[in-house]
């Protein structure tokens, strides 16, 4: 997520009382967590295993949790709980925000945009033109919808993530300080739910079609052209190319990459990253005509024969 007003390096650690090092003159203009670092980027690590990857990430201020060298071109400040101090300036950069109108004043709706009976559009919300959100459907705080999108009813776009932080004193919430990106011609069938990014925007691609009751996991981004039948589910920071097909079920886990044109048949379960312009079936997900080959041997072997 983007700073509102990017301060340096030094003047973040005075404001938090840590000593830092490196250069504090590093200008902090965004807050990020690892997977989403750009240049300007503040991240936080707080294990030893992950030490090499922040600082060799493209984040140029890191709150760390042990006095370590840093590397050129890179601050580091020193703090004992590191995602504490990441997530409060989450907060403080992201408030709660009290909804008392069913279209928050700061929304935009573009000319022609119809809004059902029910429908609630969050603070700062942007909808295109020619769009239509359905009863009870949910537009969330920030969320931008593109030209002639349809939401379905019961639809809740911009969620905060399912992202926590596991503690000695239990699970701790990480304030989403991302945002959801509809682009134009999306459509989102009803009972939908698609999460806001942890830093980064969850994005649907230009024309991509989602079916009802879908789960879309925080950071995705789904490609443009796409398909999603009933029920798939996309867990959190995947990437799903374009012209690419989930039949009903299908479930993929976090952190993947799957190639455009991709054809994911019913149930399958998708558990690693998968070339495009293939058809897979299966759980866990391979090339079809190889699983169904070994379904029929399996059940030949059942038969005896």
């Amino acid at each position: 997520m983007d700073l509102q007003t990017p301060l340096t390096a030094a003047s973040l650690a005075e404001r938090l009382g840590a000593p830092w090092r490196g250069d504090g003159t590093l200008l902090i203009t965004g807050i990020n967590e690892i997977h989403h670092v750009r240049a300007g980027d503040l991240s936080f690590v707080d294990h030893p295993r992950y030490y090499g990857p922040a600082l060799a990430s493209a984040a140029s201020v890191i709150l760390i949790d042990q006095d370590r060298e840093c590397p050129p071109g890179k601050a580091l400040i020193i703090v004992p709980q590191p995602f504490t101090v990441y997530n409060q300036l989450v907060w403080d950069e992201r408030p709660a925000r009290d909804w008392q109108q069913a279209i928050d004043p700061s929304a935009r709706v573009g000319q022609g945009s119809t809004i059902a009976p029910g429908a609630r559009i969050g603070p700062g919300a942007r909808i295109g033109q020619d769009c239509y959100i359905g009863p009870n459907a949910t537009i969330g705080e920030g969320v931008t919808l593109g030209n002639r999108v349809v939401i379905g009813a019961g639809a809740v776009i911009g969620e905060e993530a399912f992202y926590f932080k596991r503690t000695p004193e239990g699970l701790v919430p990480w304030r989403s300080g991302g945002t959801v990106v509809l682009e134009d011609d999306v459509a989102i069938g009803a009972n939908c739910n698609i999460a806001r990014g942890v830093s980064s925007a969850t994005t649907i691609g230009k024309g991509t079609k989602i079916d009802a009751l879908v789960q879309i996991g925080h950071d995705c981004r789904i490609g443009q052209h796409c398909i999603l039948a009933a029920q798939v589910g996309v867990a959190g920071n995947t990437t799903i190319g374009d012209w690419c097909v989930l039949q009903g079920q299908v479930g993929v886990a976090q952190n993947l990459r799957i190639g455009d044109r991709s054809i994911l048949l019913a149930q399958s379960g998708v558990g690693k990253n998968l070339e495009g312009s293939q058809e897979y079936f299966g759980s866990p997900a391979q090339e079809a005509w190889s699983a169904f080959r070994e379904l029929a041997l399996l059940r030949a072997l059942r038969k005896g024969k």
